[in-house]
């Protein structure tokens, strides 16, 4: 009795991404959830602001750690029933070089360029929070993309699907063509680790 006690406010989570392919992880693992996105005051953006010398595996673990306690403040703020707090951000780096989300078609380009050819790291970091609960995880994946050429580059561009992604692509677009070897998570890669979001879920007692 105490445990069925325990979650009754374990309907559903709150998830604090714009992404609508985490919206379609959870949706994968049966999950329901609401969106707990920023509010306009809010300056979305800065909390991705690389700092000078940082390694991929901090900056992502710095970022979703901010994320989480944005969105924590912005559910204390809002009046809305209790529930968990999830959120995740993905980058992508070749070495100590990290590639966030393109500035623009030209930086787009340059990214997909140093990609060609070579292996790179994807790593999502998760964060849940509940009560006085708090926990992170990271998945970390190694992709191989085929040399590309500067046709492919341009029309992969000029279709807009880099613009927003970690890397400048999306593992589930055209994209797909030039992956020649996955070591890690496939969904990690997408932007929500599903082994990593089940076992952050289970901590809190989700019947997962």
């Amino acid at each position: 009795m105490r445990r069925a006690a325990a979650r009754t406010d374990l309907d559903f989570i709150y998830l604090a991404s714009q992404s609508p392919r985490r919206r379609q992880l959870l949706d994968q693992i049966g999950v329901r959830h609401e969106l707990l996105l920023p509010e306009a005051h809010e300056d979305a953006e800065a909390l991705e602001a690389l700092q000078r010398g940082e390694s991929a595996r901090a900056y992502v673990l710095r970022v979703t750690s901010a994320k989480l306690a944005a969105a924590r403040e912005r559910l204390a703020r809002s009046g809305l029933p209790s529930a968990p707090v999830l959120c995740a951000d993905t980058t992508v780096a070749i070495g100590r070089h990290i590639l966030a989300k393109p500035a623009d078609a030209a930086d787009a380009a340059r990214m997909l360029g140093l990609l060609s050819g070579r292996e790179h790291r994807v790593l999502t970091a998760v964060a849940l929070a509940h009560g006085r609960h708090e926990a992170l995880l990271l998945s970390t994946s190694r992709v191989r993309f085929a040399t590309l050429s500067a046709a492919q580059i341009h029309i992969y561009v000029a279709s807009g699907e880099p613009m927003g992604k970690a890397g400048a692509y999306a593992i589930q677009s055209a994209a797909a063509a030039w992956v020649q070897a996955i070591q890690g998570s496939y969904s990690g890669i997408m932007g929500l680790p599903l082994y990593e979001t089940a076992q952050l879920l289970r901590g809190i007692g989700w019947p997962i």
